[in-house]
């Protein structure tokens, strides 16, 4: 027997604010977002923002790439990699092949 466990969307079930609301009542809604929430903000009905709690600016720009959701970091190691396939026999190694590239492109 199979499971299936469907998948929701939070987005969805959280409680959405209109801009009108939003004005009327901005300080509840900055308070629900500095305790940690995140509050939806529509206009019209369509989700237009998020009202998000502030946090320390990152210091790198790995760290705010992350944070803006533009960067994945890796896991694991480079070292778990797979050592290179041998060269083929015949084959010119890879330094002859890149000595070969660059002398063709000097002139």
């Amino acid at each position: 027997m199979r499971c299936y466990i469907p998948v929701v969307d939070p987005a969805e079930h959280e409680e959405r604010i209109g801009i009108r609301e939003l004005r009327q009542h901005a300080s509840r809604y900055v308070a629900l977002a500095k305790a940690g929430r995140r509050v939806p903000v529509t206009e019209r009905g369509k989700l237009v923002a998020y009202l998000v709690p502030a946090e320390d600016q990152p210091d790198s720009i790995l760290d705010r790439l992350e944070a803006a959701g533009q960067l994945r970091r890796a896991t694991g190691s480079w070292r778990d990699l797979m050592p290179p396939p041998p060269p083929e026999p015949g084959a010119p190694s890879l330094s002859e092949t890149l000595q070969q590239m660059r002398d063709e492109e000097r002139w």
